[in-house]
């Protein structure tokens, strides 16, 4: 191995540790101890190491997100892959995906509801973010009914279950009722 190539492994080992550490520290205390100065304290490095990975905390909560959506989009393909039908199907996506936002908030909210600094419904839109919407896309687009554009119909799925994911969370629904919810969404929306 070169130098060089140690080297790059270094500093990509340095950034996964920096993004780890911003993660964990997030979903233990929220977003707003998530300083560079902290992060700094708690990887050992010195705040310009850290600013030579990534410009500030908007990056950084970036990073997280496009983490967060490829885990998001496995975790879907992977709850669709073993529900037979597309009803099922997509009753199964829709569990992921609010199972995925409430086992995991802060990565959530870097991914949907914090600025990162990333573009969505962009040519320029980073491809994890692209891939995430194509495994909400995989199960929709079957189920979307004749003559509705398959895309807008997941954009208008992805926001329900986006409000569901959210108002759960804020407590403004009774978690009791979560599964009657995907049932009447799936029941409303879903043409199968």
């Amino acid at each position: 191995m070169s130098v060089q190539e140690r080297k790059e492994r270094e500093r990509a080992g340095r950034e996964r540790l920096i993004v780890a550490t911003a993660r964990e520290l997030a979903e233990q205390q929220g977003w707003d101890a998530v300083t560079t100065r902290r992060l700094a304290e708690r990887i050992e490095y010195s705040q310009p190491v850290l600013y030579s990975h990534f410009r500030g905390k908007r990056e950084i909560i970036g990073a997280v997100a496009l983490e967060g959506a490829a885990e998001m989009a496995a975790a879907l393909r992977g709850a669709t892959a073993a529900a037979d039908g597309p009803r099922a199907r997509v009753a199964a996506l829709a569990r992921a995906y609010l199972d995925f936002a409430e086992g995991n908030p802060a990565v959530y909210d870097a991914m949907f509801r914090l600025d990162g600094g990333l573009a969505f419904a962009r040519e320029d839109t980073p491809e994890p973010l692209k891939d995430a919407f194509a495994a909400l896309l995989e199960s929709l687009g079957e189920v979307a009914g004749d003559g509705v554009h398959p895309g807008l119909f997941t954009e208008v799925f992805w926001a329900a279950l986006h409000g569901l994911a959210t108002l759960t969370r804020a407590g403004r629904l009774p978690p009791e009722d979560a599964g009657r919810r995907v049932e009447l969404l799936v029941d409303l929306l879903a043409v199968v």
